[in-house]
């Protein structure tokens, strides 16, 4: 690509899907990966720089989390076959992304920062978050942490 950089271990898996995706003429494949690859360049032409595979995961937790958000709110006007086909998508990408956590163990995560000194949910949020990215839900780990909290 540019500069003789390294092309991502992901970002290589991702091309090399979105190849079999299209010999076995898997079109929603297809298009999920295509759409990922596409957003995974911008980044790339924004940062100046090859993306690592964390970048590559930051891009494709975010395209999850559009699409699940996309899919609760067509679901909320009584859309539900669109609001499958969202989460459809989002579950393409799942298998790109890190190992992810259970509830349980990022709760164990929340009490051991609260046992280390963080009483507020900023703080504790501050602490756990980069050991959770892209692992867990955001939203559910603010919900663990109150009731860790309360």
């Amino acid at each position: 690509m540019n500069d003789g950089g390294q092309m991502s271990g992901l970002t290589e898996r991702l091309r090399a899907d979105l190849n079999s995706a299209r010999r076995e003429r898997d079109k929603l494949r297809t298009m999920v990966l295509t759409t990922t690859l596409s957003e995974i360049k911008n980044r790339q032409i924004e940062m100046g720089r090859e993306p690592t595979d964390e970048d590559v995961t930051e891009v494709v937790g975010r395209a999850i989390k559009k699409r699940r958000e996309a899919a609760e709110q067509i679901r909320a006007v009584g859309r539900s076959d669109l609001a499958d086909r969202e989460e459809q998508e989002a579950a393409l990408l799942l298998p790109y992304m890190p190992e992810q956590l259970s509830e349980d163990e990022v709760r164990q995560i929340v009490r051991d920062a609260i046992a280390g000194g963080a009483n507020s949910v900023g703080s504790v949020m501050g602490a756990i978050m980069p050991r959770l990215k892209g692992r867990f839900d955001g939203r559910e780990t603010n919900r663990i942490v109150r009731e860790e909290l309360g």
